[in-house]
């Protein structure tokens, strides 16, 4: 395959990796003070997405869909349980599974949280569309960096 990077194939400016890690912050840091009243951070927020979307869900099941460590999510869940949002048990017929469940209050949350997707999308200014095929185009570069990482 014959690429043409053009003039300086290291300038900052036309890196992938650079545009990602600054659009990544920026957008995260417009979710905080969304998050903040209900004690959350971004990656506590991104858990329990994951559980409204199904509930009850393993930790290993979560770490699947987040693409998260269990030591990454460990701390999350255990800090979403003190604020009321989840519990965690013990299987059953293998206590090596733990599964994690919206509590009332969880559950409840749901109705609040569907306000932010509104208010970023809001803030960013951007075309809902425009958002769309952002958010597809990111989608095939999570998907390729998958193959990779399978190499």
């Amino acid at each position: 395959m014959d690429v043409d990077l053009g003039e300086d194939p290291l300038a900052l400016d036309r890196q992938v990796c650079f545009a990602l890690s600054v659009a990544s912050r920026s957008v995260i840091a417009i979710y905080r003070p969304l998050l903040r009243p209900f004690g959350l951070t971004h990656p506590q927020y991104l858990v329990l997405l994951a559980l409204w979307e199904r509930t009850p869900r393993t930790v290993k099941d979560l770490c699947d869909v987040l693409r998260a460590e269990p030591a990454t999510l460990s701390p999350l869940l255990k800090r979403l349980e003190s604020l009321g949002y989840v519990s965690r048990r013990r299987g059953t017929a293998d206590e090596r599974t733990l599964t994690v469940d919206l509590t009332g209050a969880g559950h409840a949350l749901r109705a609040e949280a569907e306000k932010i997707p509104y208010r970023v999308v809001e803030t960013l200014g951007m075309e809902v569309a425009e958002l769309e095929r952002l958010h597809a185009a990111l989608g095939r570069v999570i998907a390729a960096t998958g193959r990779a990482e399978r190499r």
